[in-house]
């Protein structure tokens, strides 16, 4: 984020990455105004839900988990 912008932000960065932390999410700040860490966080996500399906975290062959993962799998 622009720092010009930083008195507009609703979360600050610490409690992002807090709330990512407690929930085993992964933070990244991204800006759909100027692309900056959008492919980034796409890829990110996708290598994670790959490990996960790898280790057996997620069951793609479980009709719920499949549905739910599937289309970022495909990215």
């Amino acid at each position: 984020m622009f720092s010009d912008l930083e008195s507009r932000r609703e979360v600050k960065k610490e409690e992002g990455e807090a709330f990512a932390r407690e929930h085993g999410l992964i933070f990244m700040e991204t800006s759909a105004k100027t692309a900056s860490n959008v492919e980034e966080a796409f890829i990110n996500t996708a290598k994670e839900i790959y490990e996960k399906i790898q280790e057996g975290v997620f069951d793609i062959n479980n009709e719920v988990h499949a549905y739910k993962y599937h289309w970022l799998i495909l990215i």
